[in-house]
């Protein structure tokens, strides 16, 4: 499996990304987005299951979506209202909560709120 996100850059405050998870399978149970922020623990930020059921992090429920393609195979994570603690490196990984250590990641894409 592979997976590659695009689509960070810089924003100021209140600003929109939306980002992209593209994966080289649309057979997985689950794709989370995460975040790292430096000197930070990785977060999860939603995960979106096989059905299309999508959970959120408290912090940015109501200010980020996450969709995906007809195909399955790219996963947005749409992001409004954004803020500086939104800045961080974004990972999807195939899997999410506890089961994101064995799952495959992609490089990472760099979303910095900044004014």
């Amino acid at each position: 499996v592979h997976v590659a996100e695009s689509g960070g850059g810089l924003v100021q405050p209140g600003g929109s990304l939306r980002l992209s998870c593209e994966v080289s399978t649309a057979e997985y149970y689950a794709i989370g987005w995460f975040r790292q922020a430096p000197g930070k623990k990785r977060e999860e930020v939603s995960c979106i299951m096989k059905d299309g059921y999508t959970i959120y992090q408290d912090s940015v429920k109501g200010r980020f979506a996450t969709s995906r393609s007809y195909n399955r195979t790219t996963i947005y994570l749409q992001m409004t209202n954004l803020k500086f603690e939104d800045t961080g490196v974004y990972y999807c990984i195939t899997a999410c909560g506890s089961l994101a250590n064995s799952g495959t990641r992609g490089q990472g894409t760099q979303v910095t709120v900044s004014s």
